[in-house]
């Protein structure tokens, strides 16, 4: 019976954020209701436990740079725009975008992947391209964001619960997937440069930013009202909470089905490991991530789910944090992302796959 009503805990996590906006909208506290709901159910739920939770210092170090970072950006999201007018005027969109995606997805497990994107979609926001075009820098920005970010504990929630959950050491995933992050990394620049152009080549490149300006008004109108409220003050800590809620709740479903993981999901191959997680494309991978890593998992199993997790995360809006961010800033549908974002995706997973256990 507790296996049966685990399963049904973690079929509601994988599928009610995908049915329900409302739910999407409040992930954080739908991931704490469960994440209890699991402890409760598994009887992992303790005062022990939660002393392991609140006295994690990763936990208050992502929150704290993400806090920290999010006034440092408020304050000097004026100047950027500045910088990025007089950049545009000096060198190509291609070559700068293309710079931009790599910059941001090295550094962002430095300056977290919440502070990497919120830069993304500012820069986005300033390029001289038609909404279709963004669509796709958008998309593969928040790949590399999202592969760079998961190198540190810093840099995502991911990355958080996989060293807590493992006990590792603060470089544990770089030395260990680095390798297989960084490449790609640098790969996905490379993309990016290479659709610029072509979308110039269909006229989707506009000569200046007031041409921008007279084709979207609408649309950059509403972003720079949306930005502008994504930088208040009152919003910075909001989301600052919300990350400190997202890793308790994490950490809670981890725990949860630490009984569960041991009983059945380690016994399975790698293979299997690694296309099972394609599910992470529907909710967030970090959650995925809680509920299948566990020490007892061999270096292998560990970076099956990890690639995939990372490849799948990206497929669709709701897979990773900022693919969200980008997606409600940008005003992205979700049938807009997955055009490119499920192509991307499953080339990641079919190059890892052949990485890991062909070659």
């Amino acid at each position: 019976m507790v296996d049966i009503l685990l399963i049904i805990i973690l079929l509601l996590v994988f599928i009610l954020p995908f049915i329900f906006r409302k739910i999407e909208h409040n992930l954080e506290l739908f991931l704490l209701v469960m994440g209890i709901l699991a402890t409760v159910v598994s009887k992992t739920l303790s005062f022990h436990l939660l002393g392991h939770v609140f006295s994690n210092y990763l936990l208050y170090l992502v929150t704290g740079v993400v806090l920290v970072m999010g006034f440092v950006f408020n304050l000097t999201v004026s100047k950027l725009k500045t910088v990025i007018n007089s950049i545009l005027s000096r060198i190509k969109i291609e070559a700068f975008v293309s710079l931009v995606i790599l910059f941001l997805g090295l550094i962002s497990s430095i300056i977290t992947a919440i502070v990497a994107t919120l830069i993304l979609v500012e820069i986005i926001h300033l390029l001289p391209m038609k909404h279709k075009t963004k669509v796709k820098v958008a998309i593969i920005g928040c790949f590399s964001i999202g592969f760079g970010a998961a190198l540190t504990p810093v840099g995502e929630p991911l990355s958080t619960i996989v060293v807590s959950s493992l006990n590792a050491e603060f470089l544990y995933i770089l030395k260990n997937l680095g390798i297989y992050i960084i490449p790609t990394i640098i790969i996905l620049s490379l993309l990016s440069y290479f659709i610029l152009l072509y979308e110039r080549k269909k006229g989707c490149i506009l000569s200046t930013y007031e041409e921008l300006l007279t084709e979207e008004k609408a649309i950059v109108k509403a972003e720079e009202r949306a930005i502008l409220d994504l930088e208040a003050r009152k919003d910075i800590m909001l989301r600052a909470g919300k990350i400190f809620m997202f890793i308790v709740a994490l950490e809670l479903l981890g725990s949860g089905f630490k009984p569960f993981i041991d009983k059945y999901v380690v016994k399975l191959g790698d293979k299997l490991l690694f296309w099972i997680n394609i599910i992470s494309a529907a909710l967030d991978n970090a959650t995925v991530a809680a509920a299948e890593i566990t020490p007892s998992l061999s270096t292998g199993q560990i970076k099956a789910i990890l690639l995939s997790l990372l490849a799948s995360g990206g497929i669709l809006i709701q897979g990773d944090i900022p693919n969200i961010i980008a997606a409600n800033k940008l005003e992205i549908k979700s049938k807009e992302w997955v055009k490119l974002g499920l192509p991307l995706g499953l080339i990641s997973l079919l190059a890892f796959y052949l990485l890991l256990f062909v070659v």
